[in-house]
């Protein structure tokens, strides 16, 4: 794997720095459409949402990754980002902007909902360029032995960073092929991505686009984590992902729920 593109001073440019950053652009000229489809921004709306989504978003994945390993020294280290602490973080600061620039939010949600699949692909992309977020051992003809991750994936890693049951007679220092996870969320956050766009374009319900992507993502991180390398499991196979991912989903009932009698009135 890539830890390192190059340098800019004393500043160096990992391959996950790069492709957050192309995740924020491909984000800002999803929303940049959207809203001219849909006639509900303009070109300084899909900036100041990229914006709050871009500070947000960073500030809590950091909080989040700090708190899960209880120590606030984290915040100053380059690595650490949790999806769902920015996710959370991210949402109430691009709310924020929607409410203070007087945008529409059922309509609005629907763009961003599809905006924020694209990001979360591309970006998942430098989680395997630089060999974080893996899964767990694999026979697998497309298992990734990640030489150079974060951490490597050695048996010892495994047992000990992660709590993976890995053979006894398998040395610590042996590099195992483990899921590259990172890529089946690409796969599966740009197919999401794919059937939002055309969701969109069948200009439905306001707000039912942005039900349906959100869901999917909360069922796709759901799943995922069971291949996942983990530290973090609850309840024996469950993780804090798979407790946030059902949260979501009950809200997302909820609100899908409490729109039904307007749409039968209607």
């Amino acid at each position: 794997m890539i830890r390192e593109l190059f340098h800019l001073g004393p500043l160096s440019i990992s391959p996950f720095g790069v492709l957050m950053a192309l995740a924020f652009l491909a984000c800002y000229f999803q929303l940049r459409q959207g809203f001219r489809r849909y006639g509900i921004g303009d070109e300084e709306d899909a900036s100041a949402i990229t914006l709050a989504a871009g500070i947000g978003g960073i500030l809590g994945a950091k909080v989040y990754f700090a708190i899960l390993y209880g120590d606030w020294r984290l915040l100053l280290e380059r690595y650490g980002l949790v999806w769902y602490g920015g996710f959370i973080v991210g949402t109430l600061a691009v709310l924020w902007v929607i409410r203070r620039r007087r945008l529409p939010i059922p309509r609005t949600a629907d763009v961003v909902a599809a905006t924020v699949a694209l990001g979360y692909g591309i970006g998942r992309v430098g989680c395997f360029l630089v060999g974080d977020d893996y899964g767990r051992p694999t026979d697998l003809p497309w298992g990734v032995a990640f030489a150079q991750g974060l951490p490597e994936s050695t048996a010892g890693n495994l047992r000990g960073e992660f709590g993976v049951e890995v053979p006894a007679e398998i040395p610590d220092a042996q590099l195992l092929a483990v899921h590259p996870t990172q890529l089946y969320e690409t796969v599966a956050a740009l197919l999401i991505w794919l059937l939002g766009l055309r969701l969109l374009r069948s200009r439905g319900r306001p707000g039912s686009t942005a039900l349906v992507v959100f869901a999917l993502l909360a069922v796709e991180r759901f799943s995922v984590e069971f291949l996942r390398a983990k530290d973090d499991r609850l309840l024996g196979l469950f993780t804090v992902a798979q407790a946030i991912s059902l949260l979501v989903l009950v809200v997302l009932g909820w609100v899908a729920a409490s729109r039904r009698p307007r749409e039968s009135a209607a």
